[in-house]
C-alpha cells in the first residue's frame, strides 16, 4: 500500500504553491526560468563572446590568487577579462624550462581575441616564486635586486613575443610583493 494520494490537475492558480510539493517544484521551475531568461537578456553583458577589456596572466601560487583578484579590482576589470593561470605567468610562457607550455597559452590568447575582442594583456608575476628558480635558478632569485632583474627580463621578452604574436594588443606588465603591491614594468 502506498502513501501516495493523486491530486486532480488543476489551475496554477487554484493550487496552494506553499503545501503541494509538486506545486512548490513547478513554481520553483518557473521561477527560475524567469530567472535565467531575465539574466540572458542583460544586453550580452554576460556572454561568452563580445567585447572585453582584458586577459589576466598570472601564476598558480595559492598565495596569491587572492591579491592578483584585489589588484584585477583596483584596474577595474571585474567581469572584463578573461583569465590564464600558468607556474611563473610571464616565465612559464617564455622561460626555454617550460617551453612545453609555450603553445597552449598563445593559442589560448588567440582564441580570447577571436571570442573576447581584447585589448591587451595584463601580466603579474611574483616574488618569491618558485617557477623563477625552477627556470633560472636560485641565484637568479638570490635577492630582491636580481629578483627583479629576472622578473623584468621574463616581461620584456613576453611584451616581445606578444608585439610578434598579437600586434595590436597592449601589455601591463606587473610584479607583484608578498603585501600586494605591483611595481609596473615599461
Amino acid at each position: 500500500m502506498s502513501n501516495f494520494t493523486y491530486l486532480p490537475p488543476t489551475c496554477a492558480c487554484c493550487n496552494d504553491l506553499t503545501k503541494s510539493p509538486s506545486s512548490r517544484r513547478h513554481f520553483l521551475h518557473l521561477a527560475s526560468g524567469f530567472g535565467l531568461a531575465t539574466f540572458a537578456g542583460f544586453n550580452g553583458a554576460f556572454a561568452a563572446s563580445g567585447n572585453y577589456e582584458a586577459m589576466l596572466l598570472s601564476c598558480i601560487d595559492p598565495r596569491f590568487q587572492e591579491p592578483v583578484r584585489n589588484h584585477k579590482n583596483q584596474l577595474g576589470l571585474t567581469g572584463k577579462y578573461s583569465s590564464f593561470v600558468v607556474a611563473g605567468a610571464s616565465i612559464g610562457v617564455v622561460a626555454p624550462a617550460f617551453k612545453a607550455w609555450h603553445e597552449t597559452f598563445w593559442e589560448n590568447l588567440g582564441a580570447s581575441v577571436q571570442l573576447h575582442n581584447i585589448k591587451k594583456v595584463v601580466v603579474i608575476n611574483h616574488r618569491d616564486c618558485g617557477a623563477a628558480k625552477i627556470a633560472y635558478g636560485a641565484e637568479k632569485v638570490a635577492t630582491p635586486e636580481v629578483e627583479t632583474v629576472t622578473h623584468g627580463d621574463a616581461l620584456v621578452e613576453f611584451r616581445k613575443q606578444l608585439k610578434i604574436r598579437q600586434p595590436a594588443l597592449g601589455a601591463d606588465l606587473g610584479l607583484m610583493a608578498l603585501d600586494g603591491k605591483v611595481q609596473m614594468f615599461t
